[in-house]
């Protein structure tokens, strides 16, 4: 299975990296990795036993975390270059929330196999971005996303603090 060597989640501060989807230091959470492949975004990930819709095949709220974590993450990326960083580097990343999610599932995903998510960021304002994403499994896409991320407003980091 692929790796993601350089997470732009790994350069999260400690107090945003409790998301469900890609929190590093939420245990009970999936711990979503988004790094670079050239242009596009790239998250990988296993599915669990407790992610099943019926047996064999994944839950659709398993996948659509996927693409709003993968969304968020891939917009980061996206001004993290803009801004001259990159994954890995030591500096920290920008932070974005999710403005809108839309998924389309095109057929079941199957079970036991990784999952990817590669995406396809695209500037509509500085501070928005919106991510295009298809998740595959075994090389056939399964769904397909549209994610409209912000830049993490104010009030959320004055919240944390």
């Amino acid at each position: 299975m692929e790796e993601i060597k350089h997470a732009i989640q790994d350069g999260y501060p400690d107090e945003f990296s409790w998301c469900y989807g890609c929190g590093r230091l939420n245990e009970d959470g999936h711990h979503f990795r988004t790094g670079i492949d050239g242009e596009q975004t790239v998250t990988i990930y296993r599915p669990k036993p407790e992610h099943t819709a019926v047996p064999g095949f994944v839950y659709g709220g398993l996948i659509a975390s996927l693409i709003d974590c993968h969304g968020t993450g891939s917009a980061a990326i996206a001004l993290h270059r803009l801004n001259g960083g990159q994954p890995g580097d030591g500096q920290e990343p920008p932070r974005f929330v999710t403005a809108s999610l839309h998924v389309d599932f095109m057929k079941p995903t199957p079970h036991g196999v990784p999952l990817k998510a590669v995406g396809t960021v695209e500037m509509i304002h500085p501070k928005k971005f919106k991510v295009l994403t298809e998740v595959l499994a075994e090389g056939e896409v399964c769904a397909k996303g549209e994610v409209v991320a912000v830049v993490m407003p104010e009030t959320f980091l004055n919240n944390a603090k």
